[in-house]
């Protein structure tokens, strides 16, 4: 989001819209009405140089650390996706695809598998499929299963969120999770 600075009477006034500003500006500066505000806020705003809006200064990422370097591989084939699934399903006794991650999912469905999980005391993997396309569309047919997110437990597919939790609330998802293989 933007936001507005300016300095005024010796205070620094930040807001997150002009609306703030103007109100702050009225109380701090005595300024009367909205148009007398807003006359002032651009008074004070510095003019921009004749050559354009002043140059942002970011990370070009040749001269960056590698700890700030994007940890994410790309899935380049929809059959490297698939050995890639079966390599996450097979490795991780619970393995759960999702939209986001378990500390901040990104939907509903996914945050609700997450939170039975929790419940159930499970120790799982996931894989934040908005993070990876080709895993996305992947996972679904490796499953033959159309929406996410899904959840495996001991390289088997128990389901979505409503299996998921429709197991929870019958107990069965306790038993599969505390019994699976060590």
């Amino acid at each position: 989001f933007f936001i507005e600075t300016f300095v005024c009477c010796s205070n620094l006034i930040m807001a997150t819209s002009s609306a703030k500003v103007i109100r702050a500006l009225q109380r701090a500066k005595g300024v009367t009405g909205t148009a007398t505000a807003k006359a002032w806020i651009v008074a004070s705003r510095p003019a921009l140089p004749a050559n354009g809006p002043p140059t942002r200064f970011f990370s070009s990422g040749d001269d960056s650390h590698s700890d700030f370097a994007p940890k994410k591989k790309s899935v380049p084939t929809p059959e490297e996706a698939l050995k890639l699934i079966e390599k996450h399903v097979k490795e991780n006794k619970i393995m759960l695809y999702m939209k986001g991650n378990p500390s901040q999912p990104m939907c509903g469905f996914s945050a609700r598998v997450v939170q039975i999980l929790k419940e159930n005391g499970a120790d799982f993997a996931s894989v934040n499929v908005l993070d990876y396309p080709a895993i996305r569309e992947g996972v679904k047919s490796y499953s033959a299963w159309p929406t996410i997110p899904q959840l495996y437990v001991d390289g088997e597919f128990i389901g979505g969120c409503d299996i998921v939790t429709s197991l929870h609330e019958s107990g069965e998802l306790k038993e599969l999770v505390s019994s699976k293989k060590d």
